[in-house]
C-alpha cells in the first residue's frame, strides 16, 4: 500500500518520502520538515498512536492524517485527540485520499494567511508598552474589565495611543476572536454617519440601491471603537443612547429593529463634560458611556515610557527599512527624553521613523534628529524671559530647569536633586518656596 500510495501521490505533484515504520519516519523527520504525514495505525513496532504521541512530543507542525482498516469511533476520537487532522478508514478510493490532502493544504494555507495578518496585526498595533506608573495602573485596569461588556471610555490627547488602549481590552476579552470595528466619528460626512453606523434598507434615499448593514452590524460578536464620540451629531447622539439600552438597531428606512451583541469602546479628545455643559453633548449619553473611564496621560507627563517606546519603534522601522541600527546613543537619548512632546506617541514614532531613515551610523545620533533639535531651539526662543531682572530670570530659570528635572524623572526627586547637581534638601526647599 505504501509503494501504491506513493506512485499515485507524485502523479499529483506531491513530493514523498516513504519510511517502513514509524522508527525510520521520526529519523527522517529529525532531519527534514514535512507538509503531511499519512501514517497507518496498525505497522510493526511501534503503533500509529504511540507515533502521534512523540509527534505531539516533538511539536511537529505536520498535519497528520491517520489510515486504518480496524478503526472504530473510539480509535479516531482517539486519534483527533492526539493531533490528526483526519482519520480515513480502509479500504478507500484514490479520489478519498486526494480530496482529504486537499482540504488539509486548504486549512494550512488558512492557518499561515492567518498567522500572517496576525503578525501584520502585531505590527500596525503593537501590545501596550509600559513603565510609567500611571499606564501600568491602566493596564492593570484593562486586565479587570477586559471580559466584561460594560462600556469604556478613553479620554487623553491626540496621539496619545486610545485606540491601543481599546484595541488591547479588545485583545484580552472573550470577544477577541470576533470583529474590532474601529470608527472614526469625526471622519464621516454628517449625511452618511447614520447610514454607516447602522445601515440602510433598499430605496431609504436616492443613491440606496441595495439594503446594506451597518457597522454596528459588522462588529456583531465584537467590539465596536467610537473614536472622537464628542463629534457625533446631537440626533445621533440619541440613536447611539437607544443602541446601547436596549442592544438593537434601526436601519435607515426600516420600521423594524435588529439585535446587536456589539461591546462599546469610545473615545474623545474633548473634554465631554465642558461639552455638555454648552449644551453639545447629551448628559444621559456621557454617563451611559462614561461607566468604566480610562484617562490616557500625554507622552510628557509619562517620560518613563518615552525610551521604551523609542526603542520599539527604532526595532519596528530598523526592521521595515533593513537598516542594522543598534540603539540610540545618550545625547539622542536626552533629546528625546527632555522634548515636551506636543503630538505625543504619534509624534514620537514619526521623528524615529525619520531618524530610522537618515542615520547612516550604527546608532542614532542628534544630527538624525533635525528637527527635534529645531523644535527646541524654537521652544526656547518662544519662551523668552519676561523680565531684563537678573533675579528674576535666575528664579524663572531655575523653575524651569527644576520642572524639567521632575518629568524626565517621573516627579521622583532624589533623581531630580542629582540632575540637577544639588542636594535633595534644597531641592525640597526650592519646591516650596516656588510652589511647584
Amino acid at each position: 500500500m505504501r509503494h501504491m500510495l506513493s506512485i499515485m501521490l507524485k502523479k499529483e505533484g506531491y513530493d514523498v518520502v516513504c519510511a517502513e515504520d514509524a522508527e525510520v519516519a521520526l529519523h527522517v523527520l529529525g532531519k527534514e520538515a514535512f507538509d503531511f504525514i499519512l501514517c497507518d495505525i496498525k505497522m510493526p513496532g511501534m503503533d500509529g498512536l504511540e507515533f502521534l504521541k512523540k509527534l505531539k512530543e516533538r511539536g511537529t507542525d505536520a498535519t497528520v492524517i491517520m489510515m486504518s482498516a480496524y478503526g472504530t469511533i473510539d480509535t479516531a476520537v482517539e486519534c483527533m485527540k492526539l493531533g490528526a487532522y483526519d482519520y480515513i478508514s480502509k479500504p478507500f478510493k484514490t479520489d478519498e485520499i486526494i480530496l482529504t490532502l486537499r482540504k488539509a493544504q486548504e486549512r494550512e494555507r488558512l492557518r499561515r494567511e492567518n498567522e500572517r495578518l496576525r503578525r501584520q496585526d502585531m505590527e500596525k498595533y503593537p501590545p501596550l508598552y509600559a513603565k510609567d506608573r500611571k499606564m501600568l495602573e491602566i493596564v492593570a485596569l484593562i486586565d479587570r474589565i477586559a471580559d466584561y461588556d460594560t462600556t469604556v471610555l478613553i479620554t487623553g490627547e491626540t496621539g496619545t495611543g486610545k485606540e491601543l488602549v481599546a484595541r488591547t481590552i479588545h485583545s484580552k476579552s472573550r470577544r477577541k476572536d470576533a470583529p474590532f470595528v474601529p470608527v472614526n466619528c469625526g471622519a464621516i460626512p454628517e449625511g452618511l454617519m447614520e447610514s454607516e453606523l447602522f445601515g440602510h434598507i433598499k430605496g431609504a434615499f436616492t443613491d440606496a440601491v441595495r439594503t446594506r448593514n451597518g457597522l454596528f452590524h459588522e462588529a456583531d460578536g465584537g467590539t465596536i471603537f467610537l473614536d472622537e464620540v464628542g463629534e457625533l451629531p446631537k440626533e445621533l447622539q440619541v440613536k447611539l443612547l437607544r443602541v446601547l439600552q436596549e442592544g438593537e438597531v434601526r436601519r435607515v428606512g426600516d420600521t423594524k429593529t435588529t439585535k446587536v451583541d456589539v461591546r462599546v469602546i469610545a473615545a474623545t479628545s474633548r473634554d465631554l463634560e465642558e461639552e455638555i455643559k454648552k449644551g453639545r453633548f447629551r448628559e444621559d449619553l456621557y454617563y451611559r458611556l462614561n461607566v468604566i473611564p480610562i484617562k490616557v496621560p500625554p507622552l510628557r507627563e509619562r517620560r518613563a515610557d518615552i525610551e521604551l517606546l523609542a526603542g520599539f519603534f527604532l526595532e519596528r522601522y530598523s526592521r521595515r527599512y533593513s537598516k542594522k541600527l543598534q540603539g540610540i546613543s545618550p545625547r539622542a537619548m536626552e533629546l528625546l527624553l527632555s522634548y515636551h512632546w506636543p503630538g505625543n506617541v504619534r509624534e514620537l514614532e514619526n521623528v524615529m521613523e525619520r531618524a530610522v531613515i537618515l542615520e547612516d551610523k550604527e546608532v542614532i545620533t542628534p544630527e538624525s534628529l533635525p528637527i527635534l533639535k529645531e523644535k527646541e531651539y524654537k521652544e526656547t526662543k518662544d519662551r523668552d524671559y519676561p523680565t531684563l531682572s537678573i533675579k528674576k530670570a535666575e528664579e524663572e530659570l531655575e523653575k524651569r530647569l527644576i520642572k524639567r528635572a521632575l518629568e524626565i524623572t517621573g516627579g521622583n526627586r532624589t533623581k531630580a536633586a542629582k540632575l540637577l547637581e544639588i542636594s535633595h534638601r534644597a531641592l525640597l526647599y526650592k519646591i516650596k518656596n516656588y510652589g511647584l
